[in-house]
């Protein structure tokens, strides 16, 4: 067993305690025993449309207090192989996006050279460029997963050059992501223009809607994002908006007609064996949540973030 692992629920009810995810010790230091670090960025001053993400870090710790350590699906016992910690939040300035992002950097840094994993709850979608700016530190360019409804390629919106919709054009432009080796899936709903799908694809990065994965199968897309991303570091970027409203209303720009959670979590799942050197889930927003239903798909995703951790560093060991 690691130094860090949740509080045992047979000894501890689960509704007692302050929340950290998955009943993690909250700790604010770093250590050498840690594997991951989970972190809260509540910061949604970057959306377009609706705000109230900051509360998601608060809402999916409050749900993953269900979570169990043994992963049935995977066949592992995660806090057997990996120790890790809820490490709090980063300190946020709502309302100023470059000065955040300065702070995410700051935060994350740290963490990343340690080679600790950090596993980050948004907020919106604009903070990966600041975590994407601390990991290329000490990785170089990484591929990039990214689930999500929209690509996030715009160059500006609202003549701003950063928010939610413009995080991976910027990364891209900072030289954050290797395009070669990274693949959005998930695309859909309207656009303004008829060549809105290939800003993304024109910056270099292979793009599936959300009817093309559904008509490969998972399976079968899986092989894809396999042979696209190959060897070397990897960030999975996971837009809870991938998912349909129905499995995620809770959300900033819902889309119909989306992933159901079976798929967002055999897709993850499906991951196990590549590189992650970094995880965030983001646009969660509880104000439009029913019954939790945004918060326990996010904190499921989330375990299987975890789990793809404890699987990496099982391989590692040979055990």
């Amino acid at each position: 067993m690691g130094k860090y692992q949740p509080k045992n629920s047979f000894e501890s009810p689960r509704f007692s305690g302050p929340r950290t995810f998955m009943r993690l010790p909250y700790v604010e230091h770093l250590d050498d025993e840690m594997d991951f670090v989970v972190i809260g960025i509540p910061f949604d001053t970057g959306s377009s449309y609706r705000t109230g993400s900051r509360f998601g870090p608060e809402s999916i710790r409050d749900f993953s207090v269900l979570l169990r350590p043994y992963n049935p699906e995977q066949k592992i016992n995660l806090f057997d192989y990996i120790s890790g910690v809820d490490y709090g939040d980063i300190p946020v300035i709502p309302g100023y996006i470059v000065e955040t992002y300065q702070n995410i950097e700051k935060e994350l840094l740290p963490v990343v050279e340690r080679g600790i994993i950090p596993v980050v709850m948004g907020g919106d979608h604009s903070i990966t460029l600041g975590e994407l700016r601390a990991i290329a530190k000490k990785h170089g360019p990484v591929a990039l997963i990214q689930f999500d409804a929209h690509s996030d390629t715009w160059d500006r919106y609202f003549g701003q050059k950063y928010n939610h919709g413009t995080v991976m054009r910027r990364a891209i432009e900072e030289g954050l992501i290797d395009v070669n080796r990274s693949i959005q899936i998930g695309m859909r709903g309207g656009l303004y223009e008829p060549e809105d799908l290939d800003v993304a694809r024109n910056l270099g990065l292979e793009v599936f809607t959300t009817n093309e994965y559904k008509q490969l199968g998972v399976p079968k897309m899986l092989e894809i994002i396999h042979q696209r991303v190959g060897q070397g570091p990897v960030f999975l970027s996971f837009d809870i908006d991938f998912l349909d409203p129905s499995y995620a209303p809770g959300t900033g720009t819902p889309e119909v007609a989306g992933a159901s959670i079976d798929d967002a979590l055999a897709f993850v799942r499906g991951l196990k064996g590549l590189d992650f050197v970094g995880f965030d889930l983001v646009e969660v927003l509880p104000a439009y949540d029913h019954g939790q239903i945004t918060a326990a798909a996010a904190a499921n995703v989330m375990f299987e973030f975890l789990t793809l951790i404890a699987l990496q560093k099982k391989e590692k060991s040979g055990s």
